[in-house]
């Protein structure tokens, strides 16, 4: 079965994840809340990146496609919960640092979620 990933669209629901629980490291802040009238087959996953903290938005859209590539991957690898909808606030130093780094602790932090 093939799971897709879906943005938030509706303020009321950002507002409602930040009201919920948080993970934070140096690479992003993640927050994760269970929203109703969710889809469970869908993963809603958003992801926020600074104008101020990061710059043009060539460097936030890379951001943006590689938290997405790296969560692609965790759904595949690792088992996500699908109950809950996450908003991803990246940090400026996920654009200077290793792939691999990046997708361990993403990793690692997803796991962590239950």
């Amino acid at each position: 079965m093939k799971t897709k990933i879906v943005a938030l669209k509706k303020n009321e629901d950002f507002k409602s994840l930040l009201k919920g629980k948080k993970i934070s490291n140096k690479y992003f802040t993640i927050f994760f809340n269970k929203i109703l009238n969710k889809d469970s087959n869908n993963l809603n996953v958003s992801f926020v990146t600074k104008k101020k903290e990061i710059g043009n938005a060539v460097k936030r859209n890379k951001i943006k496609r590689r938290l997405k590539n790296m969560t692609n991957d965790a759904i595949k690898k690792i088992s996500i919960n699908f109950n809950y909808s996450y908003l991803v606030i990246a940090k400026n130093k996920v654009l200077s640092d290793e792939y691999e780094n990046i997708k361990k602790t993403l990793f690692a932090n997803f796991e962590r979620i239950k």
